[in-house]
């Protein structure tokens, strides 16, 4: 026998698959102690009453899951399914590591989303929902970090002398060195105890939102959860996992319909900040699914009916859930050459009669809120009386250098929204590790995207990037022109999650810029498997942070 044959027969892997698996567990539950530990330790869990047993064995159980997770996905060859399972895996790891209502604008969607789950089609200023969901909207109030941040002067028990002291960003604050602990677990006992207070929650009535499509899916899956008994609570996890379902459902066709840079593709869906608002009951779930879905459709060498359909539904749903911003999205299909559009109309028909349709839908939604609405009364102007569109959009043409130096400054302010990838909430539970590594993570997209296979063209190319550069602008100039005061300095309403579409354009153009520096000789097969891999572990670690940030730590001290 040779000793490759003896080599062969003696490996654990290729004889006992069995011990693979003990091998991948056993270590998988070591790593848990170590985080138990580290958890533990550096904040403090056994001094605030918690039981080591139970941390530990939440971090073991945690870890052993995702091994099993991580063990199984490798016997799934085809990349679409393998990347959407890591998608669902870790969109569920999101739906509870982050708190109730701290979604932007989640408490609003959340309401919307119970009345239409109740059957009510309408929109009524005057109704009111059961009393458990009174209480749940009063224990966490959106953007919960800064409901509860507190700034002013302490004394330093250790030095005795005065100490300021502002407790932003922290999701956990002390009163004083031995103090109580407050956070988020207070908002769950607050809430979990409510029938036995004296004492009730404020009523809250209908929000003013007038949309109903695409909170369809969060609405099943709270009337799923109502049928199986399930309060105010579980009905918010009921909606976002439904809603997570419909993120899901785009990202695999889009990984089926992509046959370009499938890992800049699965990149862009398995970001923190991706499956943060997939994982939500924000209407974001399914506009983010669309826009994957049509870039995916522009990688595609030739288009027929079919591909020109699916586009044409995606855009008009865009529209009707974020108007007129979207339409430039019509004019995208132009990027295909007139030898591979085989669709039976021409380029021009097919844009106009997408953006009819787009139109048509807006206008209609529009109508719909405004017939179906009832005891609204005048509905103050968002922002507040120093808004006025009109007066915005003529300061704009009238000093264009000066609205240049605006745009420049909101993105230099803002790090160009690339580096706030890891602020989550309502812009106010910030996690350093992914602001920093999000960049990173998608600079290696870029380089997995630059085998030959994945070429689209320097003409497509090219229109996509320019495409990307006029949407991010359009984008801002939309909300200085919507939300902002009259000639303000900067831009007012601005987050990350606006421009996720606009980061994965600028991962094809540097994959671009890459495969003609670097001359890389690794295939498509073998970047998609690394893709799967780096990512999916990257997001289900952007779940443990986030929820770490939350619910463990770090605390700030507040000093009495």
């Amino acid at each position: 026998m040779s000793k490759v044959s003896k080599k062969k027969l003696l490996s654990p892997t290729v004889q006992h698959p069995a011990a693979r698996w003990a091998f991948v567990l056993v270590l998988c539950a070591a790593l848990g102690i170590v985080a138990s530990y580290y958890w533990r330790v550096f904040y403090g869990l056994d001094a605030r009453g918690l039981a080591p047993l139970a941390v530990t064995g939440f971090c073991v159980g945690l870890s052993i899951l995702a091994g099993t997770a991580a063990l199984l996905l490798r016997r799934v060859k085809d990349f679409a399914k393998w990347g959407t399972a890591c998608i669902l895996l870790c969109g569920t790891l999101f739906v509870f590591a982050n708190p109730p209502m701290q979604t932007p604008d989640e408490t609003d969607h959340y309401l919307r989303t119970y009345a239409i789950s109740m059957g009510h089609f309408d929109f009524d200023a005057e109704r009111g929902y059961p009393e458990d969901v009174n209480e749940l909207v009063a224990a966490f109030p959106g953007a919960w970090v800064n409901a509860h941040t507190s700034a002013g002067v302490g004394t330093n028990p250790d030095t005795h002398a005065e100490q300021a002291y502002n407790t932003a960003g922290y999701a956990l604050k002390q009163y004083g060195k031995d103090g109580r602990v407050e956070s988020i677990w207070d908002s769950f006992t607050q809430y979990l105890n409510w029938e036995s207070r004296d004492s009730a929650a404020d009523s809250v009535t209908e929000p003013i939102s007038f949309l109903i499509l695409p909170f369809l899916p969060g609405a099943l899956g709270m009337a799923l959860a109502r049928l199986l008994g399930f309060g105010a609570l579980g009905c918010l996890y009921g909606g976002r996992l439904v809603n997570l379902l419909a993120y899901v459902a785009m990202c695999y066709a889009a990984l089926r319909t992509a046959h370009k840079c499938k890992p800049a593709f699965l990149c862009i869906m398995l970001l923190p900040m991706s499956l943060y608002m997939g994982a939500s009951l924000s209407y974001d779930a399914t506009l983010l699914g669309c826009y994957y879905v049509m870039l995916a459709l522009l990688t595609r060498a030739e288009w027929d009916d079919r591909t020109a359909l699916w586009y044409a539904l995606a855009c008009v749903f865009t529209n009707g859930t974020k108007p007129y911003i979207n339409l430039l999205w019509v004019v995208l299909p132009f990027v295909v050459r007139r030898s591979e559009w085989k669709v039976r109309f021409s380029r021009a028909v097919y844009a106009v009669l997408t953006a009819a349709g787009a139109l048509a839908l807006t206008f209609g939604v529009e109508q719909y809120g405004t017939l179906l609405r009832h005891n609204y009364g005048a509905i103050a102007r968002q922002g507040g009386t120093t808004v006025n569109g009109g007066a915005q959009l003529l300061f704009v043409l009238k000093n264009p250098l000066r609205y240049i130096a605006v745009l420049l400054g909101t993105l230099y302010e803002n790090d160009g929204f690339i580096g706030q990838l890891g602020l989550f909430g309502w812009k106010d539970m910030p996690v350093a590790f992914i602001s920093l590594t999000a960049p990173l993570v998608l600079l290696a997209a870029a380089l997995l995207c630059t085998p030959s296979a994945d070429a689209l063209g320097r003409r497509r190319t090219g229109w996509l990037a320019a495409f990307g550069l006029v949407y991010a602008v359009g984008a801002m100039t939309a909300m200085y022109i919507t939300y902002t005061p009259v000639g303000m300095v900067r831009i007012v309403g601005l987050q990350t999650r606006y421009f996720l579409p606009v980061w994965l354009l600028a991962v094809l153009a540097a994959a671009a810029l890459a495969r003609r520096a670097l001359a890389p000789r690794l295939t498509a097969e073998k970047a998609a498997a690394i893709s799967v891999r780096l990512c999916g572990w990257y997001a289900f670690a952007g779940a443990v942070l986030l929820f770490q940030h939350y619910f463990v730590g770090p605390v700030y001290t507040i000093y009495k």
